[in-house]
């Protein structure tokens, strides 16, 4: 195959799933409102079943709910009939997929929500098809060829199928009013994880604190920046943060400093962060004011935390 034949392929690919996609958006299900308030009056789970490529994407869509702050979990349709339907409680809401609406794997799952009362979402390109009949709820993909060249290997139908699940997801998300602290909880490793987390969670506490109090003779306030390790210490007044002094204010005032108290040398009106600030947006500060260290202080003006810019480096906040 020619390069430009490899092209052509790739473009056509993408350009029918796209239209599929453009299709999809243009006539929501007409179910979709409903499985949206079902799943949030739901006590128990949201539990996705499927087999072959339906089972693919339905274990992203369980995956994708569980993590937005829906409960949800994936049964494998097979497995199903063997044992795994102890999983789906009468609590539940479980969503099938089919993109023909015909897969006899998922018969004992579709017994099973009809025996126990089980509400029942279907998804299927068929709408007359034997699971979308049974069901309660129906979730009708578009009418839209295959994007493979011989027509039947599951491109847009997957495509379309995924889509809906995630449509579904920031459904659920924006009715629960889902934040990103939310989301954190449930994505503490790596990359997201770190943009995700608050300055409480990377901040130094407690005796590590440098804070010495206005009066302070700077000898002193020295020994307890130098102690600390953080080239700075705050400066108390009446237990509120009333100022810093760091490497800078020692260098400004360097002629007369050894005679002077820490509030005649400190900067007065200190930048802080709040402790529920994301790490991310404390690194902004940092960068913007071109400082390397932050004091964190609750409502009322107390100094709880201090965060150091090696810390967010550490955790890879970037």
């Amino acid at each position: 195959m020619t390069e430009h034949k490899i092209q052509t392929q790739y473009r056509k690919t993408l350009e029918t799933e796209a239209h599929a996609l453009g299709l999809m958006a243009q006539s929501m299900p007409e179910d979709f409102p409903k499985v949206v308030e079902l799943i949030l009056r739901t006590q128990g789970r949201v539990v996705v079943c499927g087999i072959g490529k339906s089972g693919h994407v339905g274990r992203k869509i369980a995956a994708t709910l569980a993590s937005t702050g829906t409960p949800a979990s994936f049964v494998h349709a097979s497995e199903a009939s063997h044992g795994d339907l102890g999983m789906i409680t009468t609590q539940d809401v479980v969503i099938l997929i089919s993109n023909s609406g015909e897969t006899r794997e998922l018969h004992d799952a579709v017994a099973h929500t009809r025996r126990f009362g089980i509400p029942m979402v279907a998804i299927s390109s068929r709408a007359d098809s034997t699971l979308m009949q049974a069901a309660d709820y129906r979730l009708l993909l578009a009418d839209a060829p295959e994007a493979c060249n011989i027509g039947m290997a599951p491109t847009t139908s997957t495509t379309l199928t995924m889509a809906l699940g995630d449509a579904l997801a920031v459904a659920l998300m924006t009715e629960r009013q889902f934040k990103a602290d939310e989301f954190r909880v449930f994505h503490p490793g790596g990359k997201l994880g770190a943009e995700l987390a608050t300055v409480a969670q990377l901040m130094h506490r407690d005796d590590a604190l440098p804070l010495v109090a206005e009066d302070t003779a700077m000898p002193e306030a020295l020994i307890e920046m130098t102690s600390k390790g953080f080239g700075i210490t705050g400066v108390l007044a009446d237990d509120r943060l009333s100022g810093v002094v760091s490497d800078g204010d020692l260098r400004r005032n360097m002629a007369t400093l050894m005679s002077q108290s820490a509030g005649d040398v400190a900067t007065r009106d200190p930048v802080t962060v709040a402790p529920g600030m994301l790490a991310a947006e404390a690194l902004s500060v940092m960068n913007s004011r071109k400082i390397s260290a932050l004091f964190v202080v609750n409502e009322a003006g107390h100094p709880i935390g201090l965060l150091h810019v090696h810390d967010l480096l550490r955790a890879g906040v970037t």
